[in-house]
């Protein structure tokens, strides 16, 4: 008894702390829903005393059939009880209207918030910095905000309405004395014919626009995942593809929403007609019992409504308990949901940015030390580079030398916990994010395959200037993307990807296609990591070939395994554990006879053999 008692006062103090989310959700509701909410609440009184009124036409159609059953009564005499035997047909019309009614407006709500609540995750997601990426604990509270929590606003708002439904018809109850007819068994069965038929056959119509729009789900579900994922966070931060892809994502599950809330209406048609055609069997089982009435052969009205009332008041007491632990179960889950969205990026933008210096003399890490959230290994210490304007500079070492680091760094993915990153003399933690990251470029070592035309593919690079195709052609010139792209069937109008039934790429066309995308921004700072990584012998000597010319006027950061591409950069630094152990040209490390002579004899001689 006494642990029961304790579990009871435990559940009620988390209940009382989560609470404040009641109103939160229901603001939230009411953001996303609008008028609906209030046509909700509206529907919710009526539900609620629909019942009452019920009751007290059935008192008075029961006394009044009693009194003429023992008074002998004919026709005439029972002309004073059909204004409320009309009254009582149009209540159980309206309440079989309110109940057709309440199924389609909570879909209409339901829909509609839950692609508020996706707007709110992904403007979120894309709001957080990447180092929420390398905590296990963020994915967590994602998938809870993304699956369990998606629905739980509007199932917490029909629980709360269930809840004062079953509040306001049980105390009302308690002012009247019950009752309501007899069932008759083999009517109330044929009158539920047409509600299974109405069930099965939607249920049919909508298995049916499920597996038609199965693509479309898939797709919409794609698009989430662009805005969500890890391996599109770093692009859809440097060129600004939040946006587009938001728009794609809504516009989608507009269409959706609409069709599955124009189902649902079509059902609540339905169903209000059949729940019609069952108050037309119970008018039949009532005339049938008023007759037996006339005829002496019952009575006891007022017994009979009571058993009703009595009947009535355990509903709504199971009701009133079931309400109560959903809410409970509900609110646990806005829990999550409202701590996700709580969630503050760590980097932050200054107070009052100083205007971009522009990029005319050198970018420089001076004495920066960084390591990952959540990680004891240190990945730079007392890291110092100077990158000198208008030169290509490249970086090479063994995997986990800090090399893609550096990217993150000067991209400002991430702040230095020691040092500063110096763009011209300014730091860059001084600069406006946007305007910081609009100025660089980046061919990431794991690119992103987008399941979109090929046009598309290369424009994301620069989608705010809405590139032409003489851009994106020119692009994909540079690139050495052109060749693939002309062998597809559709050319830049191809689509790509195998999700939704496109063309496939190789690995090295894939990273071609990339290339382009990161040459079509007309950016101060190009940086690239492992551009011919997936390229063959054939197709890097060819793009080596132009490389220099493309990047003329610009500054270039190379981070790359390959010394072949490393020979295009005007100064080489070799790193290891997060330091830079060899600088020069790749004449003066080769006679320096260092750790970079030793790997570029090791190279040459696998190449060559």
């Amino acid at each position: 008894m006494s642990h029961t008692l304790t579990q009871l006062v435990a559940a009620t103090g988390r209940l009382r702390q989560q609470f404040p989310y009641l109103p939160r959700a229901f603001r939230l509701v009411r953001s996303a829903a609008g008028g609906l909410t209030f046509l909700w609440l509206a529907l919710l009184f009526a539900q609620g005393l629909l019942p009452v009124a019920s009751v007290y036409l059935t008192r008075t159609l029961v006394n009044g059939v009693a009194a003429l059953t023992g008074s002998g009564g004919g026709w005439r005499a029972m002309q004073p009880l059909l204004p409320a035997a009309a009254a009582m047909a149009l209540t159980l019309i309206g309440i079989e209207v309110c109940q057709s009614a309440g199924k389609w407006l909570r879909t209409a709500q339901s829909e509609r918030v839950q692609d508020h609540v996706h707007e709110l995750i992904h403007t979120q997601a894309l709001r957080l910095d990447l180092s929420f990426y390398d905590n296990p604990g963020y994915y967590d509270q994602l998938h809870r905000a993304r699956i369990d929590a998606l629905s739980r606003p509007t199932a917490l708002l029909e629980n709360t309405g269930t809840l004062l439904q079953s509040l306001i018809t049980l105390t009302a109850m308690g002012w009247v004395l019950f009752s309501f007819g007899i069932w008759i068994p083999l009517l109330l069965a044929i009158g539920t014919v047409p509600a299974l038929l109405v069930v099965l056959r939607h249920t049919i119509r909508f298995h049916r626009w499920r597996v038609h729009n199965t693509a479309a789900i898939r797709q919409a579900s794609y698009y989430d995942l662009m805005l969500t994922q890890r391996e599109a966070a770093a692009e859809m931060r440097l060129f600004g593809l939040g946006r587009h892809f938001r728009s794609l994502f809504q516009n989608l599950r507009q269409r959706l929403r609409l069709e599955q809330v124009q189902l649902a209406r079509s059902e609540a048609v339905a169903q209000g007609a059949a729940a019609l055609f069952g108050l037309a069997s119970m008018a039949g089982a009532l005339a049938w019992m008023g007759r037996l009435a006339l005829r002496g052969t019952i009575g006891l009205g007022d017994l009979a409504l009571f058993y009703q009332a009595f009947f009535q008041g355990q509903r709504m007491m199971r009701s009133l308990l079931g309400s109560t632990g959903e809410i409970y179960r509900n609110l646990a889950f806005l829990e999550n949901l409202f701590e996700f969205l709580a969630l503050e990026p760590r980097i932050a933008e200054p107070e009052k940015p100083l205007p971009h210096p522009g990029l005319n003399r050198e970018i420089a890490l001076r004495d920066v030390s960084f390591s990952y959230p959540g990680s004891s290994r240190t990945a730079l210490a007392n890291f110092n580079l100077t990158i000198p304007a208008g030169q290509i500079t490249a970086l090479v070492g063994e995997n986990g030398a800090g090399k893609t680091t550096l990217i993150k760094l000067l991209c400002r993915f991430y702040d230095p916990e020691q040092g500063r990153v110096l763009m011209d003399g300014t730091d860059i933690r001084d600069l406006a994010l946007a305007p910081l990251r609009q100025r660089i470029t980046v061919l990431f070592q794991d690119p992103v395959h987008y399941h979109d035309s090929v046009y598309n593919n290369i424009a994301f690079g620069d989608l705010d200037t809405n590139p032409g195709k003489e851009r994106i052609e020119a692009a994909a010139h540079a690139s050495g993307a052109d060749a693939p792209i002309s062998r597809l069937p559709r050319g830049y109008e191809t689509v790509l990807g195998k999700w939704f039934g496109g063309a496939e790429l190789s690995g090295g066309e894939w990273q071609r296609l990339a290339l382009a995308r990161a040459f079509l921004r007309d950016a101060d700072f190009i940086i690239l990591d492992e551009p011919t990584s997936a390229m063959d012998s054939w197709a890097e000597a060819d793009w080596l070939l132009r490389f220099r010319q493309l990047v003329a006027g610009r500054t270039a950061l190379i981070i790359t395994h390959r010394f072949t591409t490393a020979l295009q950069a005007d100064m080489i630094h070799v790193m290891d554990q997060g330091r830079i152990i060899e600088s020069g040209s790749h004449h003066q490390l080769l006679a320096a006879h260092g750790h970079y002579e030793e790997s570029w004899t090791r190279q040459m001689r696998q190449s060559c053999d």
